[in-house]
């Protein structure tokens, strides 16, 4: 596993103490976390310049990283990132769909060169995360966002479920964004039907599962990866439908992903 390192994202655990967190997570063998600057959470944006230090802090004496956050593009958080040595903001693009895609995504572009002089200030990087829904959700979507982006400045994180989900095969997807690609998300979901052939219209739903039971297969990642000597950080998101069930899940799916690499 050279070069590999794996992180979590810790949305699940809101009401753990930092300390009850890191020790789950470091029994179970990451070695970062992505972190939820968000309101709620251990540490709010508002906080950020004080609070992700202290962070950092607490989760290096359990031998964990904070490899990334997830949260906005407001100067308060690159300002704490860079105070705290984290390297990626997680972000994602929304889009609405009465105005249409195309509109959208050129003022969010016209939004990320706004952005740029920050990540030149702070030296930290905007990763764009592609998503299902209204949103840019597929790899080629998350290229054309991307593409004219300085990769030092603004990144594509791929996310393996939701490559999936939008029906592309991983080794093309990877391909794609792969010139500015920062960061992997491991996870897996699949479509059920939420109602019965007796309806008018089918409804459907995704279901969010472990790494063996998804769209997306996980060796073909791992091998395509390897080929193409990927550096970096691969973060299970452990999102699960079966929320109750998130314990047990992730310690299942760290252990498939790391036999992987």
């Amino acid at each position: 596993m050279k070069g590999i390192t794996f992180s979590v994202f810790t949305k699940p655990w809101k009401t753990q103490s930092i300390e009850e967190i890191g020790e789950f997570l470091s029994r179970l063998g990451f070695d970062g976390i992505e972190f939820p600057l968000r309101p709620g959470y251990q540490v709010e944006p508002q906080d950020a310049e004080k609070g992700l230090p202290e962070l950092v802090k607490k989760l290096d004496a359990f031998g964990l990283k904070v490899t990334s956050v997830a949260s906005t593009t407001d100067e308060k958080v690159f300002a704490g990132c860079a105070e705290a040595g984290i390297p990626i903001i997680r972000i994602m693009a929304g889009v609405d769909l009465e105005r249409g895609y195309l509109t959208c995504v050129e003022e969010i572009k016209r939004d990320l060169e706004k952005v740029v002089p920050l990540c030149e200030k702070y030296g930290v990087k905007v990763g764009i995360q592609h998503h299902c829904g209204p949103m840019v959700s597929n790899s080629m979507e998350l290229k054309h966002l991307v593409d004219s982006f300085d990769p030092k400045h603004i990144g594509a994180i791929w996310d393996a479920a939701h490559s999936a989900l939008a029906g592309e095969e991983p080794e093309q997807g990877l391909d794609i964004v792969w010139s500015h690609l920062c960061l992997v998300n491991l996870k897996n979901a699949f479509y059920r039907r939420l109602n019965g052939p007796e309806a008018k219209q089918a409804k459907w739903g995704r279901y969010f599962t472990t790494g063996w039971h998804g769209l997306s297969c996980w060796p073909r990642i791992a091998n395509y990866l390897k080929k193409r000597g990927y550096e970096g950080n691969i973060c299970l998101t452990a999102e699960y439908s079966d929320e109750d069930m998130v314990n047990e899940l992730i310690a299942q799916d760290i252990q498939y992903a790391k036999s992987l690499f």
